[in-house]
């Protein structure tokens, strides 16, 4: 895999839609006190794979990556970024066909974008990282966690899923994204400019037929993970628990009266929950130990 550097440039793509951003996160953020997501004095560009990757990075410690979720950016992490800044090395970056990264004419995959992310963090972290995964992110941090074991430390996801179907994500949501693909194939027949529509067509498509981890795969996933939901999610409960009862190594939490966007609308929360799964050596307690002791009954 071969990684340079890039300073910061203008970007290329056009703004994402708003009715991607509605169903995966809140609406991005255009400003905040340092510029996510456009600060040239902490950004650059990573040449991986087949496209340039825009990250940012602040603060100093423990490499900490955050990964965002699909029709998001940099700029939908700023809670994030504020949160654990003075404490970790944060890496943040645009996954591609996203913010200011580039695409290709290629569907992208999880898989593809793992590697992307490999990439990057080959090239900023000398060390194994710890990672945050919002949504589609979170998707990718397992795809890391399970392909390059070498680079991760632990992980963190926030409604992730293994399928795109309605074993794991509601009907609604399925519905959804199944209409709005259509009315992104008639923009694009239309030769509409009003949006990305490229970039939008394959981001849905990861929405629409992705991702495609089997249980054996998660299962071989030996890092530490964090796996958290809310409790009216986009992701149905029991497939958030099926993906908690999998990992060898995790903790769940299923936050009470929350839904997919908790790391925007209660970042407090969300970030003090990861800070604790993040700050301590990983344990996995059983209550039968109370009870039983640590003998053989």
């Amino acid at each position: 895999m071969t990684v340079t550097r890039r300073p910061f440039v203008s970007p290329t793509l056009s703004p994402i839609a708003f009715f991607l951003v509605v169903l995966l996160g809140l609406l991005a953020q255009s400003a905040s006190a340092d510029g996510y997501g456009s600060n040239a004095a902490a950004g650059g560009f990573v040449e991986v794979n087949d496209i340039a990757m825009y990250y940012e990075v602040y603060g100093e410690g423990p490499p900490l990556v955050l990964i965002h979720g699909s029709g998001q950016s940099i700029a939908d992490m700023a809670a994030q970024i504020d949160g654990f800044r003075d404490q970790y090395q944060v890496i943040v970056g645009d996954s591609r066909a996203h913010g200011r990264s580039g695409m290709s004419d290629q569907q992208m995959t999880y898989r593809q974008m793992a590697s992307d992310w490999a990439g990057l963090i080959s090239e900023l972290a000398g060390e194994p990282v710890r990672v945050i995964g919002w949504s589609d992110g979170g998707n990718i941090a397992l795809e890391l966690a399970r392909a390059y074991p070498d680079l991760i430390e632990r992980v963190a996801v926030m409604g992730a899923n293994l399928a795109p179907n309605e074993s794991a994500v509601y009907p609604w949501a399925v519905n959804w994204v199944q209409e709005e693909s259509a009315n992104i194939d008639r923009q694009l027949a239309a030769g509409d400019t009003s949006q990305n529509w490229a970039a939008l067509k394959q981001q849905f498509y990861l929405l629409r037929e992705l991702p495609d981890m089997t249980l054996e795969e998660l299962a071989s996933i030996e890092a530490p993970v964090l796996v958290m939901a809310g409790d009216r999610d986009i992701i149905r409960e029991e497939h958030s628990l099926l993906i908690y009862q999998t990992l060898p190594n995790a903790h769940l939490a299923i936050f009470p009266g929350e839904t997919h966007f908790t790391p925007s609308t209660d970042p407090e929360l969300f970030n003090r929950t990861v800070d604790r799964f993040m700050g301590k050596p990983f344990s996995r307690p059983d209550s039968k130990t109370f009870i039983l002791g640590d003998g053989s009954h």
